[in-house]
């Protein structure tokens, strides 16, 4: 039960709503299921892409390019790898738990996240097209460094052992 308390709470909300208006349960009812079906489309093709990652790319090799000690090399490669991903955000998540089972460093992972999730090379091409090349330009000069700062200051502030909690956690859902 505790395991599923927050769908249950959210269930339960529902109900309620439906006492009191119908129509507005239904729509959240019809909103949610469309939101399960977009994920259950987008979630198989990187889990898939994922177990390849998994076995195909051995760890060293993401130490060795994304791990401790990877420098500036490693932010490009986070910020590449993060800005050429398709799909919504919660597909970054699973990505990010296989980069800590490889050894990615922590920073990198935060880089990686705010990259997916900023800087998506389908949403610069859409900005370019729909608000112009001078909006997506400084857009993008914007979050570039803010991504970057965050993830320093995140590095900074959580403790590294929080840090360790959060790599040992991932490994126990793997």
């Amino acid at each position: 039960m505790r395991r599923y308390r927050y769908p249950l709470i959210i269930i339960l909300v529902i109900g309620l709503i439906a006492v009191f208006d119908r129509r507005s349960a239904a729509l959240a009812v019809n909103n949610a299921g469309m939101q399960l079906r977009q994920m259950f489309f987008v979630l198989p093709p990187i889990f898939l892409l994922l177990g390849l990652l998994d076995v195909w790319v051995p760890r060293t090799t993401m130490v060795k390019y994304m791990g401790e000690g990877s420098g500036l090399k490693g932010i490009f490669l986070a910020f590449v790898i993060g800005s050429a991903a398709a799909g919504p955000l919660y597909g970054a998540f699973p990505v990010a738990a296989v980069f800590m089972k490889k050894g990615v460093k922590f920073l990198n992972l935060m880089i990686f996240i705010g990259a997916w999730s900023t800087t998506k090379i389908p949403m610069l091409m859409f900005e370019i097209e729909s608000l112009g090349l001078k909006f997506a330009l400084t857009r993008l000069v914007i979050d570039i460094p803010g991504i970057i700062l965050i993830a320093f200051l995140l590095t900074k502030l959580i403790s590294k052992r929080e840090i360790e909690e959060i790599y040992e956690n991932s490994e126990n859902m793997a």
